[in-house]
């Protein structure tokens, strides 16, 4: 309410009745609420009407409170903030909580203004990159994977609660001829709570507490090819926050930036694939692919936002903004008439992918209503080779990404779409996935 009383267009300011609310309410809440609340309602002591000294005069306690707070006062202005102090603030309180069980100190009730405040004044490609790179180097530098290329793939954290989600089958698919894959998330994150690859794996019986090296070792391994992994492995710091992620409700700036990571690297060419929902994210998700240095890069509206593209028709009263199946990305070229970013030309793409273009008979996508057991069935049951939904999307999902990133052997969509069958109907696939769960518990 700060930030809307304070820089958003007049319409959508305070209503009367909220006026009338707090003009009632607010000297009985100056003297029942925290001080660092009262700061964030009221941090220059001009929005309420009543002289309010709290506000201004709030420094926050400590050092790292201190910076906070300063961050803070710009961001409620509806101003925003230069890429050094964003990762300044990040660093200085995360994690929340160390090995000992200490705190870092730092006020929930601020930091959780910081992280909505952010994402309501709409983050700029320099507070995003912040966000996106903060930890890179938490554990070090990241491991390099001997492979000829390697996918990250940034689904959605927070999971799936009403649709199959195939991209943990999609990746056991690829690495049957040689396309390597990344796929990282946490159990389970709020807003929505869905099903996850770690839920599905955890399921299976795999081991979804692999270090960086030891996911290194998976992607290798000629019998596996792909690798998971937990945030709370990779960035604890990050994974620090999903209690508070939990209480604020909203998604802050990190659930766009931590689907944008590359935890281990490759010798031969990168690339990354999103999901996204809401239209104006698919331009910053791409800038911060090219930001990572890598070879392609691919924004999906797949189904819940996450990064499936389905073999549904496309309903006649779609709503506003892009079509699901909406994709749109670039390739690193060597040609006059492609874009240099950074010293490196980018070939970009936009398109809409119609299945049946692609001789997808339209479906319905399997729904799965938050069941890890019911996703899993689908998936197995179509790497087993039964013909249907599932199956059509893991190929699918396996083809047209193979020939948008530019992979080799990929050129021909056709071409790229067979070998995903081949690799399901020769029971290849089915294996990979199996030999990752085995294999996962052999790593040291």
């Amino acid at each position: 309410m700060t930030i809307r009383a304070n820089s958003f267009p007049e319409e959508t300011q305070w209503s009367e009745g909220e006026r009338r609310a707090m003009n009632l309410f607010w000297p009985l809440l100056l003297r029942a609420l925290p001080p660092d609340v009262i700061f964030i309602a009221d941090p220059e002591g001009s929005i309420m009407g009543l002289g309010n000294s709290v506000g201004p005069q709030f420094i926050g306690k400590g050092t790292t409170e201190m910076r906070l707070v300063g961050a803070l006062r710009e961001i409620l202005a509806g101003g925003h903030l230069g890429y050094e102090e964003v990762q300044g603030v990040l660093k200085d309180v995360l994690p929340l909580k160390f090995e000992d069980g200490k705190s870092t100190g730092v006020s929930e009730s601020l930091l959780s203004a910081f992280l909505i405040g952010q994402r309501m004044n709409r983050e700029t490609d320099r507070e995003l990159k912040a966000y996106c790179l903060a930890f890179d180097d938490e554990l070090g530098p990241a491991p390099v994977a001997d492979v000829n290329s390697l996918t990250h793939y940034g689904e959605p954290y927070d999971g799936n609660t009403r649709f199959f989600r195939s991209t943990l089958f999609v990746a056991a698919v690829r690495s049957c001829y040689g396309e390597s894959s990344l796929l990282h998330g946490v159990e389970w994150m709020p807003p929505k709570g869905g099903v996850t690859e770690e839920q599905m794996l955890n399921f299976m019986g795999a081991n979804t507490n692999l270090s960086l090296h030891q996911a290194k070792k998976l992607i290798e391994d000629e019998e596996v090819g792909f690798a998971y992994l937990s945030q709370r492995e990779a960035r604890p710091s990050l994974y620090s926050l999903i209690g508070l992620r939990e209480h604020i409700k909203k998604r802050p700036p990190l659930a766009t930036t931590e689907k944008v990571q590359q935890f281990i690297r490759a010798k031969g060419k990168e690339s990354i694939v999103t999901g996204f929902y809401h239209e104006g994210y698919e331009e910053p998700l791409l800038m911060l692919m090219k930001r990572r240095g890598v070879y392609s890069g691919l924004v999906v509206k797949g189904e819940e936002g996450a990064l499936s593209m389905t073999t549904r028709l496309r309903s006649a009263s779609t709503s506003k903004g892009f079509p699901v199946n909406y994709c749109s990305g670039f390739r690193s070229v060597g040609t006059e008439t492609a874009c240099k970013e950074d010293g490196v030309s980018h070939q970009s793409f936009r398109l809409e992918v119609n299945a049946m273009d692609y001789g997808f008979e339209p479906t319905d996508t399997p729904r799965t209503d938050r069941s890890v057991s019911k996703n899993i069935e689908l998936g197995l049951a179509a790497l087993h080779g039964q013909k249907g939904p599932a199956y059509d999307r893991i190929v699918l999902n396996a083809g047209i990404v193979d020939h948008l990133l530019g992979c080799d052997g990929a050129e021909d969509v056709t071409i790229a779409l067979d070998r995903a069958r081949e690799a399901i109907d020769s029971g290849k696939a089915l294996k990979k996935l199996l030999n990752y769960i085995k294999v996962s518990h052999k790593l040291k």
